[in-house]
């Protein structure tokens, strides 16, 4: 049982370790089945980072104006992940938008440098997050949202895993290493642990949250 428990505790420090900066023991196993099974708590962590970001922003917010505090804490956000999912979003910008053909947009994501397209879609999605936080301090509180926010949409995206392919060779991918693989279990456990957040607001808006999530999660 110890063996076990220990076993799902290496996997929760992979799963960290690939979303974050957090440093996780460097006694840690790695093997491509161990990060495939890790995946189960992509959710987890982005709830843990969730909370992180919550907690700075809550305690900013007693010594500094509102605009100041989101902006500190969406920098904390960027340094916490490494801007891990703001490198995705600028790749798979300049690769829809400059690539004609897959192939095409496949040898653009790979590439490191940023272009019209990645750069333009990064600067309006800080801002839209930025602005929208802004508003959403006047009304709903912004502790909430990101409780609810990280691990809903880390579950959502983890959830294309189970019944789809990865595009290119993973061996050549920016993000190796990377779980390409999924088993019914860690899909239900994902999502899970991803929709919990939810449970703290009605359940008539639980329903839409979740309704929303099935619909972008369809394709």
């Amino acid at each position: 049982m110890l063996s076990g428990i220990k076993y799902q505790i290496e996997l929760f420090w992979l799963a960290l370790g690939f979303f974050s900066r957090i440093p996780m023991p460097s006694s840690t196993p790695y093997s491509e089945d161990r990060m495939n099974r890790a995946g189960r708590y992509f959710s987890l962590v982005g709830l843990l980072l969730g909370a992180l970001c919550a907690l700075v922003y809550w305690g900013l917010s007693f010594v500094l104006p509102t605009s100041i505090a989101l902006f500190l804490m969406m920098v904390f956000s960027l340094l916490l992940t490494g801007a891990f999912h703001e490198d995705g979003l600028t790749d798979m910008a300049d690769g829809i938008g400059g690539g004609m053909t897959t192939e095409r947009r496949l040898t653009i994501m790979k590439d490191s440098r940023i272009g019209t397209y990645g750069a333009s879609a990064l600067i309006m999605a800080l801002l839209g997050k930025y602005a929208l936080l802004i508003e959403l301090a006047n009304g709903v509180s912004v502790v909430i949202v990101l409780l609810l926010s990280y691990p809903l949409s880390r579950a959502v995206a983890a959830s294309l895993i189970y019944d789809m392919p990865y595009v290119t060779d993973p061996d050549s991918s920016k993000s190796k290493p990377l779980a390409n693989k999924q088993t019914r279990f860690e899909l239900l456990f994902l999502l899970l642990i991803g929709v919990l957040p939810v449970a703290i607001f009605n359940w008539q808006f639980a329903i839409a949250i979740c309704g929303l999530l099935a619909l972008v999660a369809s394709r």
